[in-house]
């Protein structure tokens, strides 16, 4: 067949020879780069699922295959331009040079092709199990890497020198590139610390109040991580950060399954005194309260009797004698109410405790774990429990402390209008 097209164009000019000769080979050339896109789109995929899902499949997606089939014009080019008559050395040399470039090229974009399947491949498997770890920022640095060699190689090969020349310049160059890469790497050493000490994941609730984050991690890219907070705005945070500062990570509490109920009522100081039998009776009636007022009841009987007994000359102070405070039965209570409490998480920490008195009255916090970690049932639950408390507080006599407000001294100036009037 060569020997039928040499005599074919043997008797035209040698630059019609060349000419003819260079159009012959890139028609070759792209009917096979057809060829061989038909059979890798056609035949690779059949045989790639039948395997097990993993690496061969990145390998085997359409993308790379693709970019596989467009490495043969050039490689033909870089065979085949020999064959072409006529070509002065300084022109072949440099279609050759060229075809060489081209193919470093394509390579490198197969090698791109890749590690985008490869970061599709973990996307979808965050997106189905959210403990999987992001591969976002190593996909970034390989693409950089490949970027870099792919560019080095296509210079070497465009002036016909050896790429380790540029290497050897480019040492010089370090001091310069480190400084223009020094936030990459920064971030690139930080990525992986964050993934490797699994500190942070996509989906994870982030805050950094630094920089006015709050919500859950969207995107961990090898520069940047993206935070959209709750109000649905985006806050970029640069990698680096991350470890150079402090930041808190709320998985713990979505994994564990109960969420933090941390919350105060301030109660009157004024209102807090001792109980009455008639309303110790009264309170008694509690189903709640029930148990603790009769476990309490003997126990205080039992101790003033004793007391009575040793120094019954004091016995009629009230100071000397135990009983009942209408803060202390109605933190009982609050205790029965929290442990009875469907949505509460009984095997974590459950209490009503009592905090320090402030010129705001003497806080009671609650402290208790709900049974789900969803926001708005959250919330609810929260909401729920403390209206109750609010709204029974009068039945053990007590008040929430509340500044005084402009009704208030409104309806102070009244009462002593009319009294003076009375008077």
């Amino acid at each position: 067949m060569l020997s039928e097209y040499y005599d074919t164009i043997s008797h035209l000019d040698p630059w019609m020879q060349s000419a003819i000769g260079l159009a012959v080979l890139a028609v070759f050339a792209y009917v096979l780069r057809f060829i061989t896109r038909l059979v890798l789109l056609n035949v690779v995929p059949r045989v790639a699922g039948s395997l097990p899902d993993g690496g061969l499949q990145n390998l085997m997606d359409r993308r790379v295959l693709r970019r596989v089939a467009q490495i043969v014009p050039s490689l033909v080019f870089q065979v085949g331009v020999f064959a072409v008559p006529h070509l002065s050395s300084v022109v072949l040399n440099i279609i050759h040079n060229v075809a060489v470039a081209c193919t470093v090229l394509a390579i490198g974009r197969v090698v791109v092709a890749v590690l985008d399947a490869i970061q599709d491949h973990n996307a979808q498997a965050l997106s189905t199990r959210p403990q999987t770890r992001s591969l976002k920022s190593y996909v970034q640095l390989g693409k950089l890497v490949t970027f870099l060699i792919v560019g080095i190689v296509m210079v070497g090969a465009l002036i016909d020198r050896s790429p380790l020349i540029l290497l050897s310049g480019l040492g010089a160059m370090s001091a310069v590139l480190m400084l223009v890469f020094k936030d990459t790497i920064l971030s690139f050493t930080a990525g992986v610390q964050l993934t490797g000490n699994d500190m942070l994941r996509v989906g994870d609730w982030l805050q950094m109040d630094q920089v006015g984050a709050d919500g859950a991690v969207v995107d961990m890219a090898l520069n940047t991580v993206k935070i959209r907070n709750w109000d649905n705005t985006i806050t970029t945070i640069p990698t680096w950060r991350l470890m150079s500062e402090s930041f808190k990570n709320w998985r713990g509490m979505s994994e564990s399954g109960g969420r933090r109920i941390k919350r105060s009522i301030l109660i009157d100081n004024a209102t807090v005194r001792f109980l009455t039998d008639t309303e110790i009776h009264e309170l008694s009636q509690i189903a709640l309260l029930k148990p603790y007022l009769e476990s309490k009841t003997q126990e205080i009987g039992e101790y003033n009797s004793d007391f009575a007994r040793k120094a019954p000359d004091m016995a009629e102070e009230v100071v000397n004698l135990r009983k009942l405070t209408n803060i202390g039965t109605f933190r009982a209570y609050v205790n029965a109410y929290l442990r009875a409490h469907p949505r509460l998480r009984k095997d974590m920490t459950l209490m009503a405790r009592m905090m320090e008195s402030t010129t705001n009255g003497t806080p009671l916090e609650i402290y208790a774990f709900t049974a789900t970690t969803a926001w708005v049932e959250y919330e609810g639950i929260q909401g729920d429990l403390f209206d109750h408390l609010m709204a029974i507080l009068p039945e053990f006599g007590l008040q929430a402390f509340q500044n005084p407000s402009g009704h208030d001294v409104k309806l102070g100036l009244r009462q002593n209008e009319v009294g003076a009037l009375s008077q």
